[in-house]
């Protein structure tokens, strides 16, 4: 008896080994990333429709808070303990992991032939031959507005600057609202969604950043100083006690119908979208004059990597080429609306905020935020001194020719351009 029932089941193995039904042990493919806000969305949707299609690979979505992200990922690369998919911030930070050997060339992985030059450049060396991230999303800047309370005191969305002081003007003469939220406590708020939010219209885009860079304009110049001088017009509209008000106090007072206007990314819009109680709407950034040529931030924002020391660096590459296909774009721009695809096939967004957002790129012309390309490579850092004089001439406690020249002082003292 115990003979027959051992043959039979020798038997049955043989057959399960005969037909494929016996795999070895999965693949686990770890995902390293800043978005912790985003793990629903990958445990519920993303996960699924990539194991679904590939039986064997299991992916494990494992975010660090995005404020330590940057020293939590050096340390693990270094150590050799980073997981095997790496979340790629934009430009230096990405190209300075690369340059080490850290992230993997996947310049001819499959399905990178999806996106142009200008959608792999934030994730390409200088010289653009070498690409070492799949694009994922871009985020676009402008402002978000409670609807609402336009209609209630007949404001027409702005369209040029004195349209746009006319506005705020209006909603600070009836006292029922802020007209801006926006605070300068943590500095990054001011120089992302205030200096490089409207600056564009001045510097001219690309324009303006390709002649930084090539030393053919500098800070002091006027069409990066006008920038500055329009920010310094905001504070009479921010409110009391902005000086002391955070990022989330920002996000707050607006969704909670406190304030009508909000400088804004993009990525704000899913939040916003669960937790306020009104109808909003977005506008660009204001042009100078009626006739003026727009100019939007369409900043390149996230990507993904091969960690170059992957024990699984086969099965992550299926992973990467899966990311870099239509299926995933209008998965994760239609999870995460406000986060748009750089795929070159176009995703219908379902989102009308969005969707709002995105209709921007036609009659605008986009470009990426000015100090994130080889500008802030050295010490001082042009991004983070951005922040802290946007705050200050907010704040009133420097003048913008102060603050231009200080930036343009500490680039000077590492930046040499090249000839």
């Amino acid at each position: 008896m115990k003979n027959t029932a051992l043959k039979s089941l020798l038997l049955a193995s043989s057959l399960l080994t005969s037909a494929g039904l016996v795999h070895a042990a999965d693949v686990t493919l770890t995902v390293e990333s800043w978005r912790n806000d985003d793990l629903q969305i990958w445990q519920e949707k993303i996960i699924p429709a990539f194991e679904a299609k590939n039986p064997g690979i299991k992916i494990v979505f494992s975010p660090t808070a995005p404020t330590e992200y940057n020293a939590s990922l050096n340390a693990k690369l270094d150590a050799g303990s980073a997981g095997d998919i790496i979340t790629c911030r934009p430009f230096d930070a990405s190209l300075e992991l690369f340059n080490k050997k850290q992230l993997a060339d996947i310049t001819s992985l499959p399905g990178m032939e999806n996106f142009s030059p200008v959608a792999k450049a934030a994730w390409s060396t200088d010289d653009g031959k070498s690409t070492f991230c799949v694009p994922m999303a871009s985020v676009i800047h402008g402002f978000i507005y409670n609807k609402d309370a336009f209609d209630k005191l007949g404001i027409s969305v702005p369209k040029t600057q004195d349209e746009f002081y006319a506005a705020l003007d209006k909603i600070k003469a009836d006292g029922t609202y802020i007209p801006l939220a926006m605070g300068t406590k943590d500095l990054w708020e001011a120089a992302t969604m205030g200096y490089q939010n409207i600056g564009p219209n001045y510097w001219k885009g690309e324009d303006g950043r390709a002649a930084l860079i090539a030393g053919k304009q500098k800070l002091t110049d006027a069409e990066w100083v006008k920038p500055y001088e329009e920010l310094a017009k905001w504070k009479p509209y921010l409110g009391d006690g902005f000086e002391a008000q955070t990022y989330s106090d920002s996000q707050n007072l607006f969704t909670l119908g406190r304030a009508a206007i909000y400088p804004a990314g993009s990525w704000e819009i899913a939040l916003f979208n669960s937790q306020a109680q009104f109808k909003m709407g977005a506008f660009p950034p204001p042009v100078p004059k009626a006739g003026d040529t727009g100019y939007i931030s369409d900043h390149p924002d996230i990507g993904v990597a091969l960690n170059a020391k992957s024990t699984h660096a086969e099965e992550a590459k299926k992973f990467l080429s899966w990311v870099a296909s239509p299926e995933f774009a209008d998965i994760y721009a239609n999870s995460l609306p406000g986060f748009f695809s750089l795929n070159s096939t176009p995703v219908k967004m379902s989102d009308p905020l969005a969707q709002e957002f995105v209709s921007w790129r036609g009659p605008y012309k986009s470009t990426v935020r000015s100090t994130y390309q080889i500008l802030s490579r050295g010490t001082p850092n042009l991004e983070n001194e951005t922040w802290v004089e946007s705050a200050n001439v907010i704040n009133g406690t420097d003048t913008p020719a102060v603050a231009a020249k200080k930036l343009q002082d500490g680039l000077d003292s590492w930046y040499k351009p090249a000839k």
